[in-house]
């Protein structure tokens, strides 16, 4: 019986690709995995020249060309909602927690007073 191939064919050697290089390929999966699971600014390619990047592996990360007044404006909202729900939650339990969720709505409450008048100030003309 007469075979259409050789067992196995013959086959011309691939040729050496640098592109298809291992070491390349496995830093290139480091970066998508990195940024695809940890969200590692690390792994990110965006040059802000004055702001150098950290290494964090934090979920939750601030964009850097976001202006300081709209951080503090975000920051003041989140305190005011944070001493609403403290207060809130205050006035529903017994009393030795309710004293200590109360101290938690005033610090809460004094912080959001010192982020305020930041901003008080910065939009103040000079």
């Amino acid at each position: 019986m007469f075979k259409a191939t050789p067992n196995p064919p013959d086959t011309d050697p691939i040729p050496y690709d640098p592109a298809l290089d291992p070491l390349k390929i496995k830093d290139a999966t480091d970066r998508a995995i990195n940024f695809y699971l940890y969200l590692s600014p690390g792994s990110l390619k965006v040059s802000i020249p004055s702001t150098p990047l950290r290494k964090s592996r934090r979920i939750f990360l601030i964009d850097l060309t976001v202006d300081e007044e709209t951080l503090l404006v975000e920051a003041c909202e989140s305190l005011a909602a944070a001493s609403d729900m403290a207060r809130d939650i205050g006035s529903a339990l017994d009393d030795s927690q309710r004293r200590a969720m109360l101290m938690l709505h005033q610090v809460i409450m004094l912080s959001e007073l010192m982020v305020n008048r930041v901003l008080d100030s910065r939009r103040l003309p000079h």
